[in-house]
């Protein structure tokens, strides 16, 4: 075994060789550049794996490599055909023919559900599936619906952006939008659900603190000053709103559709094989 080793790996090292002679010589694709037994490497089977502009020393050491894997791989397969059982090779070839078979059957289920599948959802439908599963919409974590500021301690009109912050005007907040670019950072839109985790991230509040109501509450601190009204809490456990898992509802009913328009193309593709005699049974 040692002997036949080095044997393949020395016609190897020629065969490496030998391909880029054969390179410069001559275009023949089907030259071999490798034997091991009956199985043979050929000049076509190695053009593709060099890179572009690689130097000659540089695609020795490719060509060399790319040749020593595959002379090994072919006397481990060699070996292990010859050293197992028929009942393992043939549980090997039946696991090969089902994953193939499976390969070509998903391909072929899923291209036909690219072209049938319905995709449009309405608000109505969302509505309906969320009040008839609300069980199963319990919030892993808690959200809030906040509003915060964060702004330098030495901003100009500091007085005037607190006001303008603290109030329920909507003319106050398109104010306090205009100036934004003075800001460090801020979420001013109240009205959709924010993960609390993520916010505990950019503000210097406890987890407590954020999961009170609250119109306004200030904090500073040596990067600045942090505004932060609460609007609304949810804790965990507590059923989310349709609003936030409203593109999870989508991809449900995207699921159950999917489901469906399979069990119709079976329906279809029995019923079509039996009508047209190519399904029988006895």
């Amino acid at each position: 075994m040692r002997f036949l080793i080095v044997s393949i790996l020395f016609c190897v090292f020629f065969s490496a060789c030998d391909f880029f002679q054969i390179q410069e010589k001559e275009n023949n694709k089907s030259a071999i550049i490798a034997i091991v037994n009956t199985e043979k490497l050929f000049k076509k089977d190695i053009v593709d794996i060099l890179p572009q502009n690689v130097s000659k020393a540089d695609s020795s050491i490719i060509v060399n490599s790319y040749i020593q894997d595959w002379a090994i791989k072919q006397l481990l397969l060699d070996k292990a055909k010859k050293n197992s059982s028929l009942s393992t090779v043939n549980e090997i070839e039946t696991l090969v023919k089902d994953y193939k078979e499976s390969l070509l059957i998903n391909s072929y289920k899923e291209e036909l559900v690219q072209q049938q599948l319905d995709t449009v959802i309405s608000k109505e439908e969302i509505e309906s599936f969320y009040h008839s599963n609300k069980d199963n919409f319990k919030l892993n974590e808690e959200l809030i619906k906040i509003r915060y500021l964060h702004i330098s301690d030495k901003i100009n009109d500091k007085d005037e952006i607190i006001d303008l912050f603290k109030s329920d005007d909507i003319f106050d907040l398109e104010e306090l939008e205009k100036q934004e670019l003075s800001f460090k950072f801020h979420q001013f839109n109240d009205s959709i659900w924010t993960r609390l985790d993520k916010v505990l991230l950019k503000l210097p509040f406890s987890k407590e603190k954020l999961l009170k109501k609250t119109k306004f509450i200030q904090k500073q601190d040596s990067l600045g000053l942090y505004l932060v009204a609460i609007k609304d809490v949810l804790p965990r456990n507590a059923i989310a709103p349709v609003g936030y898992i409203k593109p999870t509802i989508k991809q449900m009913i995207l699921h159950n559709r999917k489901k469906e328009l399979i069990k119709d193309i079976k329906k279809i593709i029995v019923k079509d094989a039996i009508q047209n005699n190519n399904f029988k049974t006895y």
